[in-house]
Parts: structure tokens; sequence; C-alpha cells
């Protein structure tokens, strides 16, 4: 399991020393567990009779949606990137690149820009989109295949310049 990877990794890495790493996985971590508890208080207010350790079970995460607070913590990165350089703050913005590299680790194998091409290129015949306003369509057609292996910021980008060409 994910978590279970990550909870090893940090403990690692605290041996080793590895200060920026450990910080990452640790707020990481933080972060898996915020989404827990809410979670769980989601269950337990639509089934409140519920046996706590079978809440404690149900509300435990799934690698899939680690993989998505995983995507979260790195667009938060990226975010951060682009704020510290606009503010001339260089050593900040290659911190926060360091620490979306270690989270990088996390995500399964990403989809490769041509693959994701050719995939809006087979969604966008299969809905017979017509332009910009289909873009919907076509990105409800991709994303569950694309789910945690690419960007959906990239997926959007390919997907417009693709539908913009059919005007």
């Amino acid at each position: 399991m994910l978590k279970q990877k990550i909870q090893n990794d940090t403990k690692e890495s605290l041996k080793a020393g590895n200060e920026l790493q450990v910080s990452v996985l640790r707020m990481l971590l933080a972060s898996i567990l915020s989404k827990e508890k809410e979670k769980r208080y989601k269950i337990s207010k639509s089934e409140p009779g519920l046996a706590e350790n079978e809440l404690l079970e149900r509300s435990e995460l799934k690698d899939e949606e680690i993989v998505d607070v995983v995507f979260s913590e790195i667009k938060k990165r990226k975010d951060a990137v682009i704020m510290f350089r606009n503010g001339n703050r260089m050593e900040l913005a290659e911190k926060e690149e360091r620490e979306a590299g270690i989270l990088q680790k996390y995500l399964p194998e990403q989809i490769s820009e041509e693959e994701l091409k050719e995939i809006a290129k087979s969604a966008i015949e299969k809905i017979d989109a017509k332009g910009l306003k289909d873009m919907g369509k076509v990105m409800a057609e991709i994303m569950p295949r694309v789910k945690g292996k690419a960007d959906a910021g990239l997926v959007s980008k390919i997907v417009k310049e693709f539908l913009s060409v059919v005007l």
C-alpha cells in the first residue's frame, strides 16, 4: 500500500538525516491523515450507527485517493514556484521544485505528452466534438482513462489546442 511505503520512506529518510525529504513526507502524511479524517466524518454522518473500527477501516484512503493527495501537494509546490519566481526568490523556488521532485516518486508512471495527444484525438473523434463548447464532454471521456497518470492541466491544454483547431 502506498501509505505504508510513504511511512517507511519517512523512517528511512529520518535515519539517513535527509531533512528536506523527512519534512516533505511528513507534510504529505499530514495531508493524507486530514483527508482520512474528512472521509471518516462524512461516513459517520451518513451512517451514524457504525462501529468505530469499521469506521476507521472504511475511512482509510485507497492508493488512488492517495495519488490524488500527492497530485494536490505537487500542484501546491508548482504554484509556489511560479509565485517565488515572480517575486525573484529563486532559492525558495528551487526548494519547492526539489520538494515536488520528492513527491513525484509516489505517482504512477506518467503518460507522455505524445500518448496524451493520441488519447485526446481518439476522444474528440469518439464524441465528434466540434469546438470548445464540447470541451467538458471530451475531458469527461479522457480523465477516467488518465487519472493519476497525467496532470489535468496538461490534458486540458492539449484538448483546448485540438478543439480550437477543429473550429
